[in-house]
């Protein structure tokens, strides 16, 4: 199809987002980006790229400044339906500040919070050389049975007020990162300090 739910759905929300938050002309502490990533499905290209050229290589862990300035990165990419909550990708420091952030989005149904990681989208960049990259918990509703790399991915699948809930969340969670007076916590073992050194291959013996 068009692309509707994969992804057109999820830049529409982080277009919406940002819209909300200049149109209410709210000023934040940290600066604000919004990347709507080309070739994500040839292999995370764009968002690959991206990390390599202002955070750092994640093989190496050689990094550059702005991977010690950069907060959080949020990723909607899991179709058109409202958001439940939050994969915290292993980050269990950042559970209790995104439950309070969710709380008042309870009534929309977005309550829940999960350790667990969905994989193949463009957070994992982000995690791969340590920096809190999220993915959020969307209503699958008929995107992986239907419309998911399907020719039924058309605008018709998409549900404008869910989209509207998404991106008031979306929006929530921006500011509130923005405005925090330290970073997002990073997990354990994630900074060049805590991970091994890269393994040397072995020196070749001399002849006996």
């Amino acid at each position: 199809g068009t692309g509707a739910t994969d992804d057109g759905a999820g830049c529409a929300i982080a277009l919406e987002a940002v819209r909300i938050l200049k149109t209410l002309d709210l000023k934040m502490d940290r600066t604000v980006r919004i990347a709507l990533w080309s070739g994500e499905e040839q292999g995370l290209f764009g968002s690959r790229g991206y990390v390599r050229s202002h955070f750092g290589n994640p093989v190496s862990m050689r990094l550059r400044p702005e991977h010690a300035r950069l907060s959080g990165y949020f990723n909607v990419d899991n179709g058109g339906g409202k958001i439940r909550g939050v994969y915290a990708q292993g980050n269990e420091a950042v559970r209790p500040i995104f439950r309070r952030w969710l709380e008042p989005f309870a009534d929309l149904g977005a309550e829940t919070l999960t350790a667990a990681n969905t994989g193949g989208t463009d957070h994992i960049p982000f995690d791969s050389i340590g920096l809190p990259g999220f993915q959020f918990i969307q209503d699958p509703i008929d995107y992986m049975a239907r419309t998911h790399h399907t020719t039924a991915d058309v605008s018709d699948r998409i549900q404008a007020d869910d989209l509207k809930q998404a991106a008031v969340i979306i929006a929530a969670f921006i500011y509130n990162t923005a405005m925090m007076d330290e970073k997002l916590p990073r997990k354990p073992g994630t900074t060049p300090a805590e991970r091994p050194a890269p393994s040397r291959p072995a020196e070749p013996r001399p002849a006996e």
